[in-house]
């Protein structure tokens, strides 16, 4: 290899020659050196495309081979974020690097100096290039897997190590450009290190979000949310290291600081649409002044309504028997007795339980709650066998619609007031 290489040298350094000279003779004079440097940057950017598409090619075509994502999911990956790409800018630059000096060797003293530069600066956006891709690597290989949590993990480490990374590769960029040494720049940013805090503290909170939202598992990129704060409520388009993304229901995109994820009440409302059921909370406020206790007619009356019938023979066989045993048997208050909002709320019960729509296996209850000014809440506590929001405003609506229509044979008067909670 290194024979080649020789050889190589010697094969440029014969061929330049008769350049070099044309060129002294024609040039002004004292500006020779300036168009050998042009000329000798563009022969040297030629032999670098050269050799730089040379190696492209060989090396793609070798990873080209293990495409299959399923057998090769990492060299795929590889593949994909063009590593080879900067593999191959890497091995062309090094071979200019070593053969630059056989290229116009008379004015090896005036251009020597400003190619070496080049060269070194080349080599640091490259390996800067091989930095990004490869953390793009990482992120292909954990979205072929469709590990999301930890692809929101990678995305808060990677953005951060870019961050990281251009500020390092910059100092280093500068130092090779004007020849000076690193700690000098490092030591005159002491006097600003405040200011790189202060500049940097969302970047270090969305950091800490990202790992906490990763390793707790919390939530993940389409997870349907609801962020009461903002009034925000829709999926989760992109967690990024400074802002996410969420998609409402409106069709708009609003976008919140990452290290809101951490510090704000968020409900995470996937589970619920994965498990296809969504809550049913909502209340009936009926006119304490239509309560009532039943009369032996409303009890016959309402013994027609197929899902009480059994309820109220059972219930006034009870009574009956009690009112036996008590003295003023007749005066209504004493003993137990049959209301109206009661046989009602026992109707209601009954009807979400026979209702298809309305999910068996979760909490299913009518229940009264504290008396407020605008009368007394019934409210309805189940949950609806289908989360698209479309179908579950369809079948709440059903099973209120039918209440507050039902709640007439009962002589009850529902308030012109109805509180969703």
């Amino acid at each position: 290899m290194n024979d080649k290489l020789e050889e190589t040298k010697d094969f440029l350094q014969e061929w330049s020659e008769p350049l070099y000279k044309y060129i002294s003779q024609i040039s002004p004079t004292g500006f020779e050196w300036v168009f050998h440097l042009i000329v000798k940057m563009i022969l040297l950017c030629g032999i670098f495309l050269i050799i730089d598409f040379v190696f492209k090619l060989i090396i793609n075509s070798v990873f080209r081979i293990f495409r299959n994502q399923e057998k090769y999911p990492v060299i795929k990956s590889i593949y994909q974020s063009k590593i080879t790409n900067s593999i191959a800018h890497l091995v062309a630059l090094l071979i200019i690097g070593s053969i630059h000096e056989s290229i116009f060797s008379g004015a090896l003293k005036n251009t020597t100096k400003f190619i070496i530069r080049s060269v070194n600066l080349g080599m640091v956006l490259i390996f800067a290039g091989m930095l990004y891709r490869g953390l793009t690597a990482f992120r292909n290989y954990f979205t072929i897997k469709q590990d999301f949590y930890k692809i929101m993990a990678l995305n808060a480490i990677s953005e951060t190590v870019r961050i990281l990374g251009i500020f390092l590769f910059s100092i280093v960029g500068i130092c090779v450009i004007f020849g000076i040494k690193g700690t000098t720049i490092v030591g005159s940013l002491g006097a600003i290190t405040a200011v790189l805090v202060l500049v940097f503290r969302d970047t270090i909170l969305g950091f800490v979000t990202g790992i906490h939202v990763s390793t707790s598992k919390s939530m993940k990129v389409g997870d349907w949310i609801s962020i009461p704060k903002y009034s925000i409520e829709g999926n989760i388009l992109d967690i990024s290291l400074l802002t996410t993304k969420i998609l409402n229901f409106d069709k708009t995109v609003s976008t919140i600081p990452t290290y809101d994820l951490l510090t704000t009440e968020i409900k995470n409302l996937q589970v619920m649409s994965e498990s296809n059921t969504r809550r049913i909370k909502k209340s009936i406020y009926f006119n304490i002044n239509s309560f009532k206790f039943l009369s032996d007619e409303d009890i016959e009356r309402l013994k027609g309504i197929n899902l009480i019938s059994d309820y109220l023979e059972a219930k006034t066989t009870e009574i009956k028997k009690e009112k036996e045993s008590i003295a003023n048997k007749d005066k209504v208050i004493n003993g137990s007795q049959l209301t109206n909002i009661g046989v009602f709320r026992y109707y209601a019960q009954r009807y979400i339980e026979n209702d298809p729509d309305v999910d068996k296996e979760g909490a299913m209850m009518v229940r009264q709650l504290e008396i407020t000014p605008q009368g007394l809440p019934l409210e309805v506590y189940c949950f609806a066998n289908d989360s698209k929001w479309e179908h579950f405003e369809q079948i709440q609506a059903d099973i209120f619609d039918h209440l507050l229509v039902a709640s007439k044979e009962f002589d009850l008067q529902v308030m012109q007031v109805s509180v969703k909670v």
